[in-house]
């Protein structure tokens, strides 16, 4: 295995090219064709896909009829054939064809030296501008024939795949423009009897308006049909009788903008991007509707043929054309963090104020650390009695110190409560905690500094018996703080402890989306200026358990490794089921080099670091032996919560289940295979 090859990780690397087309010249446009494959095949492109009708030119109207223009098309195959023998590249070219008594709308797939087979365009336009049937026939009901191209007969149909055997999961379809349009497109049942890269060659003059309507068709087929969709359309060159043309490309994956061009180009242009072929097999295996779809149409999607190639990618290293998120969960572009962080922050509070509904209305009672999990939950807390029009005086929120609090979370704790004005109190635990450490005949309370799990859990369990032993007297429910990332490792104390609550707020949060949702709180003035000084303070704290007395903060990445890694990882297990080693690729390229790629708006220069695939690799190790070995049995017993991320939940109800007493050693095995 190559681990720098994207080859060997799942992806195939697409282009969507368009250039300059002369009208009714296909011998130029064959060359065009084959000086833009020649550009891909450096690059390692798998497919490339050309624009509608490109040999002769979209806008050629009748003089499609004419012989010596259609002779040429076929000698400009001819040339294109010829001139993929050394390719890599798919080609998937735009060609008016003779077949039978009429002129068909044709993607010819080419790929070295040979015609993989030809898909006629289905359902030819003849409105508005569009006047194709005068010339072209429709190629909706051709199945299951043969043209003879090139002195040789080649597959010819719309029920046409193209596999490759060395590429597991890259299955070629390709539709003819208007085929997007109508309300079941050859690509659907493509995508059902098995493609998974669902091309498009267009002609599409532009009007106002018309590159978002494409673009939407492109992005709802590729998350409809589980699938990427490659688009191209004409551009320069194309007649302008009536019509212009603005040379459109686009690749879409499962409903996500992978790559586009610059529309109005002066010359050559192309999309490239690696599409993930191991995401696309993941989300059709855990969707199970989509195959229940396919046996509904199973006639249908039953007779497609496949028609098998070998393609040989490289192994080398291409490096990776597609963005990663650094953080998965947290999107770097602004407006989708905004819209993020207001669904997500409502879907909490919304959860609380149903819950607190359905039990009769009781208070609220929560720990408040001054750390940035309790300090969630507690405004979560607060918007849900404002909703519920309830005075915020129903929320009992205790700090409750012990051997190692600091006073800056503490008073940030104190003022977060009294800016709120919520029910504030402070319970100190130590003495209880020393009266437990010396009854159970532990070293520290004999004056011993032996801080082991056992010190720092009689602590963490005593808040938490506290809490549930107050909500008992004062007719309360224990709001939970712990977050996802801490279900995920196991980093909670079980039973009575953290792990356990009467409704938990946070458990379908990750670590690293909190920080965000609390600055989202501050910037769109959930609560008054007082209240938004005192996040922005709290903000700036480290993540700490503050159980270990020391003149040292007690730093929690400090023990179980990056939430920043652990959170990546986290996603890719739980949204995609991606084996380690893959995401160790992944994470290499979104955080190897600190000053690539877009970091979150917000996020704090001075904490944007870097890591190495040492790194990366170690604790990939650490996640997988704490979430797949140990951590389960405490999820397996995890309160009721709300889903809140699309990256998914680990409720032992909803997306994760799993036994408790799994091993972790596939995924190690695989994790070997990841460079030292």
């Amino acid at each position: 295995m190559n681990f720098w090859s994207i080859y060997e990780h799942g992806f195939a690397r697409v282009a969507s090219c368009t250039g300059h087309t002369v009208i009714a010249d296909p011998r130029a446009n064959a060359e065009a064709v084959l000086r833009q494959a020649r550009r891909c095949a450096e690059e390692g492109v798998a497919v490339a896909v050309f624009p509608e009708l490109g040999l002769t030119g979209y806008s050629i109207e009748d003089l499609l009829l004419q012989d010596a223009v259609l002779d040429q098309v076929e000698e400009a195959v001819e040339a294109v054939r010829a001139g993929s023998a050394g390719l890599l590249p798919v080609l998937v070219v735009g060609a008016p064809l003779r077949y039978r008594n009429r002129i068909y709308n044709c993607a010819v797939f080419v790929h070295r030296g040979r015609i993989l087979g030809v898909a006629p365009k289905s359902y030819p336009p003849n409105y508005r501008e569009f006047y194709e049937r005068r010339q072209i026939a429709a190629g909706d009901d051709e199945r299951g024939g043969t043209i003879r191209i090139g002195g040789e007969s080649v597959p010819f149909g719309v029920d046409l795949l193209f596999e490759a055997e060395d590429v597991p999961g890259l299955v070629l379809h390709a539709e003819v423009c208007e085929d997007m349009w109508v309300p079941v497109p050859p690509s659907a049942e493509a995508a059902l009897a098995g493609a998974t890269v669902l091309l498009n060659l267009s002609g599409s003059p532009i009007t106002v308006g018309r590159a978002e309507d494409r673009k939407l068709l492109c992005r709802s087929a590729s998350q409809r049909c589980l699938a990427a969709y490659v688009y191209a359309a004409a551009g320069l060159g194309e007649s302008s009788t009536d019509l212009s043309w603005d040379g459109q490309t686009m690749i879409y994956e499962n409903g996500a903008l992978l790559a586009e061009t610059d529309r109005f180009p002066l010359d050559d242009q192309y999309a490239v991007a690696d599409v993930d072929l191991d995401l696309l097999r993941q989300e059709r295996a855990r969707m199970g509707s989509f195959d229940d779809n396919r046996r509904t149409h199973a006639a249908r999607t039953g007779d497609f043929r496949t028609v098998a190639f070998h393609l040989d990618p490289p192994a080398a290293d291409l490096g990776l054309r597609r963005r990663v998120e650094r953080f998965p969960f947290v999107p770097a572009d602004p407006q989708r963090l905004a819209q993020d962080c207001y669904e997500a922050y409502n879907i909490q509070v919304a959860a609380l104020q149903q819950r607190l509904a359905a039990i009769g209305g009781p208070k609220i009672v929560i720990g408040v650390s001054g750390g940035l999990d309790s300090t969630h939950a507690l405004i979560v807390a607060a918007r849900a009695m404002d909703r519920a029009g309830r005075p915020r005086s129903d929320i009992l929120a205790f700090t409750l110190p012990g051997f190692a609090t600091g006073e800056h979370t503490k008073g940030n704790a104190h003022r977060l409560m009294n800016s709120l004005g919520v029910t504030a109190a402070e319970l100190d635990i130590t003495p209880t905690a020393r009266l437990m450490l010396q009854e159970m005949g532990h070293p520290f309370a004999a004056g011993e500094p032996v801080y082991d799990v056992t010190f720092e859990n009689v602590q963490a369990g005593l808040r938490t018996d506290y809490l549930f032993r107050l909500a008992n007297q004062r007719g309360g429910i224990v709001l939970g703080t712990g977050d996802l990332s801490e279900l995920a490792l196991g980093w909670s104390t079980y039973g009575v402890g953290d792990q356990m609550s009467h409704y938990n707020v946070n458990s379908g949060v990750p670590k690293t989306l909190i920080q965000h949702l609390i600055r989202w709180v501050i910037s769109s003035e959930q609560f008054d200026a007082e209240t938004g000084e005192t996040l922005a303070a709290i903000l700036d704290t480290e993540i700490s358990p503050e159980l270990v007395p020391g003149e040292e903060l007690q730093s929690t990445e400090s023990k179980i490794g990056p939430y920043a890694l652990h959170d990546f990882t986290l996603y890719q297990v739980l949204r995609h089921g991606f084996r380690p080693s893959k995401i160790a690729f992944l994470a290499w390229h979104a955080w190897h080099d600190r000053e690539a790629g877009a970091w979150p708006p917000g996020f704090p220069e001075g904490e944007r670091k870097a890591y190495d695939l040492a790194e990366i690799r170690h604790w990939l190790d650490y996640f997988c032996r704490r979430f797949f070995a140990f951590a389960q049995f405490k999820r397996s017993a995890m309160p009721n919560g709300p889903k809140v991320s699309a990256g998914g939940s680990l409720s032992p109800r909803g997306d994760w289940r799993a036994p408790s007493d799994s091993s972790a050693k596939a995924w190690l095995h695989d994790l070997a295979r990841v460079p030292e």
